[in-house]
């Protein structure tokens, strides 16, 4: 054996180790990076009614209004949502949720019956739901059905 392969034989298992560390630190360094991701609905959207979903591949969020209080459960954990409520001039109001009983469920105090009460029962929102650097948007209008 030459003194060629001695040493090719001696740094491989180093630059082996070495790699795979490089590797790892350049896979998180991928994950953590700002993605932007829309959610969309796949029928009509009621929230007053419980009956308004979007979705984006695996991951849902449901939207609904109980008592004045919104709420947003989501299938994965978020790092934080907020909801705005979007005027006739397309001016939205933000309304940051607060984490209900897990990071699975989001709400917040809203004016958001009273506006369908006042805007011929149709309302534009906005949803931004980030999830470890993964920015989920939507913008969806919710109708109250008769």
């Amino acid at each position: 054996m030459n003194k060629h392969t001695k040493l090719a034989i001696l740094v491989a298992p180093i630059l082996a180790v070495v790699g795979y560390i490089a590797a790892d630190y350049y896979s998180e360094y991928q994950a953590k990076q700002d993605k932007i991701f829309q959610l969309v609905s796949d029928r009509h959207c009621d929230v007053l009614a419980h009956k308004c979903v979007l979705k984006s591949g695996k991951f849902q969020v449901s939207i609904y209004d109980e008592a004045g209080i919104t709420t947003v459960n989501a299938t994965f954990p978020l790092d934080n949502a907020t909801l705005f409520l979007v005027d006739n001039h397309n001016q939205g109001k933000s309304y940051p949720l607060g984490m209900k009983d897990s990071p699975y469920y989001w709400q917040s105090k809203t004016p958001l019956r009273l506006l369908l009460e006042h805007n011929d029962k149709t309302q534009k929102m906005r949803l931004i739901a980030s999830i470890k650097g993964g920015k989920y948007l939507a913008e969806f209008y919710t109708n109250q059905l008769k």
